[in-house]
């Protein structure tokens, strides 16, 4: 993928939170989720997605049980808790507002001399 955009740190967790929000998924079906939104634009490795992960159930913002995919493989389902579902919405507020920030001073027109 060598066009793809590097995550700004920091928006992985709030990625994932988001993906989560759908359904509960495993690690393949979070990348595969994150690409496909992305239109392939954003790159997620496995060893980050898999950090990302672990941290949001230390954090009780993700919860993980053993269930079996479509393939009868054996893997760990990651579900939003209650808190992950606040987390998300009070980080996704903050994020537009960056964003929206950010955007107004980049497309700002230069005063004239």
């Amino acid at each position: 993928m060598a066009d793809a955009l590097p995550l700004v740190k920091g928006t992985l967790d709030v990625l994932v939170l988001k993906a989560l929000s759908w359904t509960p998924m495993h690690g393949f079906e979070i990348t595969a989720w994150l690409e496909g939104r992305s239109g392939g634009a954003l790159g997620v490795q496995d060893s980050a997605l898999y950090q990302a992960l672990h941290r949001l159930e230390a954090r009780g913002l993700a919860a993980a049980e053993w269930g079996v995919t479509a393939n009868n493989q054996r893997a760990r389902y990651y579900r939003l808790t209650d808190a992950g579902r606040a987390h998300l919405a009070a980080e996704t507020a903050q994020w537009v507002r960056y964003a929206a920030t950010v955007t107004d001073i980049l497309t700002a027109a230069p005063r004239p001399a």
